[in-house]
Order: C-alpha cells, then sequence, then structure tokens
C-alpha cells in the first residue's frame, strides 16, 4: 500500500510542527515537503506531487486562495484543504471559487484535521459544522452576498502584485520575485488601481487586508 503523501504550508513554525504532529501519529501518512509561504508551497507542490495540500489561507507571498489555484494547474491530482482563521462568508465563498476540497478553522484543528484529510482522500469534500451550514446558507441565498466582482476582473498574475504590493514590496522587488520586469510590474499597478478604482498603493493595501490577502 502506497504512503499517503502531505504538503503543509504555513508561515508559523508552531503551527507547522502542531499539523507534523497530528499527521505523524497517522499510520501510512508522510510529510514530503513543508512550506513557510505560498510561493514555496507552489513549487513543493510541482516536485513532490503530493496527495494533500494543507494551505493556510494568509502567507507571504502568495497567499493561500492563489496558491490553491496554481497547484491545481501544476500537480491536479493533488486535494488542497485550507486553514484559516477566518469564518465570514466571503472568505468561505473565495475558498471555494479557488477550488479548495476543505475549510477548516484553526481552532478545530485537534477534532477535524485528520478527518478533513481522510475525507479529501475519499474524493468527498470536508467542512466544519459552522463552515458547512455558512455555505448550505449561502447556496440558499440566506447568508449575505459576497460581491466579488472586483476579485474576479484581477488575473491570477494581477492577485499576486496586489499582495506582494500590499506586504511593502517596491515595484521593483515585485518584479524580482515575480521574474518579470520592473516595468511589467508597474504596468500590472497601473491596471490594479483602475480595476480597483484604487488612488494609492495605500488604498491596495485596505483592499488587500479586507479580502485577507495579507494579515491587517
Amino acid at each position: 500500500m502506497c504512503a499517503v503523501s502531505l504538503l503543509i504550508a504555513d508561515d508559523h513554525e508552531v503551527v507547522r510542527r502542531g499539523l507534523c504532529a497530528l499527521i505523524g501519529e497517522q499510520s501510512g501518512w508522510k510529510i514530503v515537503a513543508e512550506a513557510k509561504d505560498g510561493r514555496d508551497a507552489v513549487i513543493k507542490a510541482d516536485q513532490f506531487k503530493p496527495d494533500v495540500a494543507i494551505l493556510d489561507i494568509s502567507m507571504p507571498l502568495l497567499n493561500g486562495l492563489e496558491a490553491t489555484r496554481q497547484i491545481a494547474k501544476v500537480s491536479p491530482g493533488t486535494k488542497a484543504l485550507i486553514l484559516t482563521v477566518h469564518d465570514a462568508d466571503l472568505v468561505v465563498s473565495k475558498v471555494i471559487q479557488a477550488g479548495a476540497r476543505g475549510y477548516i478553522l484553526k481552532t478545530d484543528l485537534g477534532r477535524d484535521l485528520i478527518s478533513a484529510v481522510k475525507a479529501l482522500l475519499a474524493n468527498k469534500t470536508f467542512f466544519t459544522a459552522k463552515v458547512a451550514q455558512m455555505v448550505m446558507d449561502g447556496y440558499l441565498g440566506k447568508g449575505p452576498k459576497a460581491s466579488g466582482e472586483e476579485s474576479s476582473q484581477m488575473t491570477g498574475r494581477e492577485r499576486e502584485v496586489v499582495q506582494l504590493l500590499a506586504e511593502g514590496k517596491s515595484s521593483k522587488e515585485v518584479a524580482t520575485i515575480l521574474g518579470i520586469s520592473t516595468k511589467t510590474a508597474e504596468t500590472h499597478r497601473t491596471n490594479l488601481m483602475r480595476k480597483l478604482n484604487c488612488h494609492s498603493v495605500s488604498e491596495l493595501v485596505r483592499y488587500a487586508v479586507r479580502n485577507h490577502l495579507v494579515e491587517a
């Protein structure tokens, strides 16, 4: 029987250690890679092709949602499980739209992590009771509607750029991280400000925080 391979991505070492401890108790499960930011998570998912990727929603350089989208492209067989401290309807909606198969609040980690991974391995989805009710309410039209219009207008690259700018990176630093020219990075910034109706980088930061691309 082949071992179940897992990737863990969280920028907090104490959380990664806790996840490793929980997973280490499961016979036949193996952590093949760890990452402390979303960009590294995508690279390692491409390299190791894990069965399951456990991703923190708020990570530097690339958040868990964008990492989920990119992992789906480089490793289609990898199922994504999102960890977060947020339980707002808008966040739940974004997690589902990104293609994640499961969503766990960090406060529920110890109780639900193993069940969640087992569900994903069985080609099922997993949501905690509270999140499942929020999802159902959303589908039934009971919950508040997430506009999502601005985010849907952005390309994947633009979502990367807005996060990096919100983290305080200069256009030159953004260009270096993404492997593009400074001029291209500045063009992306200009397009983002137009699409999001932002008139300064500080407004872009507020947008990123409001949409949980970075932590406040």
